[in-house]
């Protein structure tokens, strides 16, 4: 066999890497078997014996970031986050899910509860409902402070079913927001005093001009809290206050947050004839296409949907696939799927995130100098 010399390798241009390097810095390539070169290269004199800086600059990275919004509705947003590192795009994640703001029902007075539903479970389940309220009107509640129309929503619920009647279903709409606070009196030491509600309220949270034209309320209205039967009775009052998905999960803002890389799938040769259509049959997710060839007259396999690629690998599992077909992924591009639980709309919810990195990351530049 013939041993490669130094006039083998073809030239490279300066202040480039060779194509093979060039590939391993930038995809996460997908073997049959597991993916290979899935970490980042961060060091900035991994590539100092070529003469390549590798250090991450600010110009540099501000002439590739970019945002591209692919979908965009009421409680969902997809878009793709290109020019970043996976740190970062993690980050956002975690932020979403747990270090934005929102009001949940923290609090349950049960008053009466004769239904098969437990009290705890019963309050677990109506504290899980999302509520349609801005938080950043709203102020967090803490252990000095008392309830008042800035920091504390409350809602009531009081339902029974007749002895005589047929089962009913008790849903989230039937709990009803008191602008005027907590209706139920605190019991006192002193029976002479005078009786106190559990909120201190100044004014009705319905005459604020925050909820003048945007009633406070609940996102969905069809959430079964619970089922009664003949002779039972549900009567309690809810209060929510500001909170973080940290300290529990249903002052999440999201339903989920998640990324995934972009995939690249690429075809190494021309796939025609029967191996094109069995190329074809062999995704599930219809990545492929056979079309004609016009020059040629026979079927041509093309990639006609990458980015509906699952990394399931059945196109390059099979004798001689691997040298056909090669499946990547992009190291600095992220698709990115936001699901709001309704509290806020899903871009707000990004610049928000945004925000709440910014002030990390200037905590950090204070503490460090």
């Amino acid at each position: 066999m013939k041993k490669a010399s130094v006039m083998d390798i073809p030239d490279v241009p300066k202040g480039q890497l060779p194509p093979h390097l060039e590939l391993q810095r930038t995809r996460v390539l997908c073997g049959s078997d597991a993916p290979t070169h899935s970490e980042g290269i961060q060091y900035s004199g991994a590539y100092a014996s070529m003469g390549i800086d590798n250090s991450l600059r600010l110009d540099d990275f501000c002439n590739k970031f970019r945002v591209e919004i692919i979908q965009l509705t009421e409680d969902e947003m997809e878009f793709d986050m290109i020019g970043i590192d996976a740190s970062v795009a993690n980050a956002f994640r975690r932020i979403l899910i747990a270090e934005i703001p929102t009001m949940a029902i923290e609090k349950i007075l049960m008053v009466n509860n004769t239904s098969v539903i437990a009290d705890d479970v019963l309050s677990h389940r109506i504290g899980l409902i999302p509520l349609d309220v801005d938080p950043r009107l709203f102020e967090y509640l803490s252990g000095n402070d008392s309830p008042n129309e800035r920091n504390t929503i409350v809602f009531k619920l009081h339902v029974s079913c007749k002895k005589s009647g047929p089962r009913i279903t008790v849903k989230s709409d039937q709990l009803k927001w008191l602008p005027n606070g907590s209706e139920l009196e605190m019991a006192s030491p002193n029976p002479s005093a005078k009786p106190k509600s559990y909120t201190s309220f100044t004014c009705s949270q319905d005459s604020l001009p925050e909820f003048s034209n945007k009633p406070i309320g609940l996102k969905h209205e069809d959430i079964i809290v619970a089922k009664l039967g003949p002779g039972q009775e549900i009567e309690l009052e809810a209060h929510a206050i500001k909170g973080l998905g940290k300290t529990h999960a249903k002052w999440s803002p999201v339903a989920t947050a998640w990324y995934r890389m972009l995939p690249e799938v690429v075809l190494l040769e021309d796939v025609e004839g029967e191996l094109a259509e069995e190329l074809v049959k062999k995704c599930p997710v219809n990545v492929f296409e056979d079309i004609e060839d016009l020059a040629t007259g026979k079927k041509k396999a093309v990639v006609a949907n990458p980015r509906a690629c699952t990394l399931c690998r059945e196109c390059i599992r099979g004798e001689g696939w691997e040298e056909r077909v090669a499946v990547r992924r992009v190291k600095d591009h992220f698709i990115f799927k936001i699901e709001s639980t309704g509290a806020l709309p899903p871009e707000v919810l990004f610049s928000e995130a945004v925000k709440v990195l910014e002030d990390k990351c200037d905590r950090v530049i204070s503490e460090l100098s």
